[in-house]
């Protein structure tokens, strides 16, 4: 179940910001109406727990605003956070009775819940809802994929690059931008450098040495610790070990 110390919150959905890629996104204005019964907000504080590995899940949901983690802990007590919900990702699994990891707030976080056995119902009436949340869950599955390939296979400076290179597409197609006249992409960072090096498996010195360079090379630019401008996003891909391809965000 949720955290008791989560905050019920109030959002209209003519104002979300996730309207165009949430599981909602192809609702027509009487299936919202019908979402609308089953929905509640909730926000929780960066650091809280939204839900323990193990607990029965009876609700299922959208990240609005902010970042959490999925955490998974081994018997001798270490942890390691095996992926991170950026907005609009989906929390929870139709049909299954239990939270498979620990969700943690990384930042402060809002959510959309849906009640869960509602929801199931829904998704049966309502075929493209089923079919948005397999094309999230499909796209989830490619973004894991190419997680093992930065954790396993890429040096430390390809693996900031990787995770910078991320996080720009995700906020572009969030806000459903595009590069500005000079080629550049520019985003708030909202993780910590001591989350960023927990999440990719190194130190924050290297973590923060990394960063460093990357920005002495001119690969970004920093304003304050957060604001960061990619001056050449296809030389952030080419830092990152990928290939480019010339094309817009998407």
């Amino acid at each position: 179940m949720l955290n008791e110390r989560s905050l019920t919150v109030h959002q209209d959905c003519d104002q979300c910001p996730i309207r165009h890629r949430a599981v909602c996104a192809r609702c027509e204005s009487d299936e919202l109406e019908r979402l609308e019964e089953i929905k509640y907000y909730r926000k929780f504080e960066a650091g809280q727990m939204v839900i323990w590995s193990g607990d029965k899940m009876d609700f299922v949901g959208s990240v609005v605003s902010g970042i959490a983690s999925l955490t998974q802990t081994m018997e001798d007590g270490r942890t390691q956070m095996v992926g991170l919900l950026l907005p609009s990702d989906f929390v929870g699994r139709p049909g299954r009775l239990t939270a498979a990891y620990d969700v943690i707030a990384t930042t402060d976080l809002v959510m959309c819940c849906f009640r869960k056995s509602p929801f199931e119902e829904m998704m049966l009436r309502t075929p493209h809802i089923a079919q948005r949340l397999l094309e999230m869950t499909l796209d989830e599955l490619d973004a894991a994929r190419e997680w093992m390939l930065v954790l396993g296979r890429k040096t430390a400076r390809e693996k900031i690059a990787s995770l910078l290179a991320i996080i720009a597409r995700r906020d572009a197609s969030l806000h459903m931008t595009t590069r500005a006249q000079d080629g550049s992409v520019a985003f708030e960072l909202p993780l910590t450098r001591e989350a960023m090096a927990d999440y990719l498996g190194l130190t924050l010195e290297t973590v923060s040495r990394q960063i460093s360079a990357l920005k002495k090379d001119g690969v970004i630019v920093l304003a304050g610790k957060r604001h960061v401008t990619v001056p050449d996003l296809e030389r952030l891909m080419e830092e990152a070990g990928d290939d480019t391809d010339g094309g817009m965000l998407v």
